[in-house]
């Protein structure tokens, strides 16, 4: 290559065709012409390899190029690239889907765990403040006063208890044998009002007809119910006052009634709270028909 040529292509990207001697092959080097020494004998090329020199007498060709249409050459090839590219992708996207189905079981989980224990804290919190209070236990007996033929218990709720339903409250009884009564809503004295309204003229124990009871349930009278919670749905409130009529003659019916001297322990379970727990003695003697046990 002569001088006059060679000082043209410096500064510019250009494709080198060498051929050392001896061989047959050509080989070719793309870069920047960045120096021509002649001196030596050797060009300057600033290629993606580096800086590196080429002899001037194995040069055969100079093709000036577009740096920008020709690519580096890589290690790996496009192909190898998007197959890598792929798999990563692949792997981010199932950590993805493990993290959000792990963290929806966990989300699940604990508002379920919540949800329970809010039930569990309601109920025990109804289960424990609720309850019925037994006020009194008075007897009645027959005309001979020689038994106890009816009982008059008095309940309340308990301070801060949730309304219980005498519908669903039952009575158990303990003394030969075991005996269970629940309500005969058709023998309730629930007329709304005052006392009078609810009990006869001629006290509590001739207001209810007693013929009705029997050995499986009681009956009830409304005293108190300003709201009007027993007459509606035999629901007591808190400020409620009522009365269960029980007959002992039908209950006790190998002695028809509860004799002197003689003792039995009753329970009043609601549907919800502590149950209501007395324990009656009967005196030695009657001296009149009504007893306070």
């Amino acid at each position: 290559m002569q001088k006059k040529y060679m000082e043209r292509f410096v500064g510019k990207y250009c494709k080198f065709i060498t051929k050392e001697p001896g061989e047959d092959r050509v080989n070719v080097v793309s870069g920047t012409l960045e120096e021509v020494d002649y001196c030596d004998g050797f060009i300057i090329v600033n290629s993606y390899q580096g800086l590196g020199c080429l002899r001037i007498d194995t040069i055969i060709a100079i093709k000036p190029g577009n740096k920008n249409r020709i690519k580096k050459k890589t290690p790996f090839g496009r192909n190898s690239h998007a197959m890598v590219g792929i798999g990563t992708l692949i792997i981010f996207i199932a950590m993805v889907l493990v993290a959000a189905v792990a963290s929806s079981v966990i989300i699940q989980t604990s508002e379920s765990l919540q949800q329970r224990a809010q039930a569990v804290g309601k109920q025990t919190i109804r289960q424990v403040s609720s309850g019925m209070e037994i006020v009194d236990v008075t007897g009645y007996t027959n005309a001979d006063k020689t038994r106890i033929e009816y009982i008059a218990i008095s309940i309340k709720p308990r301070a801060g208890s949730y309304d219980i339903d005498l519908n669903e409250t039952l009575m158990y009884i303990e003394h030969n044998n075991l005996t269970i009564l629940s309500l005969n809503w058709q023998n309730a004295s629930l007329s709304p009002g005052s006392v009078a309204s609810s009990v006869h003229a001629d006290g509590v124990f001739h207001t209810l007809n007693f013929s009705t009871l029997n050995r499986t349930n009681f009956g009830i009278i409304g005293i108190r119910d300003s709201d009007q919670s027993i007459y509606n749905s035999f629901g007591m409130s808190t400020d409620d006052l009522a009365v269960i009529i029980v007959n002992l003659s039908a209950v006790f019916n190998d002695t028809n009634g509860l004799l002197p001297g003689k003792d039995f322990i009753g329970r009043l379970v609601p549907e919800v709270g502590s149950s209501g727990i007395f324990l009656c003695s009967t005196p030695s003697a009657f001296d009149y028909r009504v007893v306070e046990l």
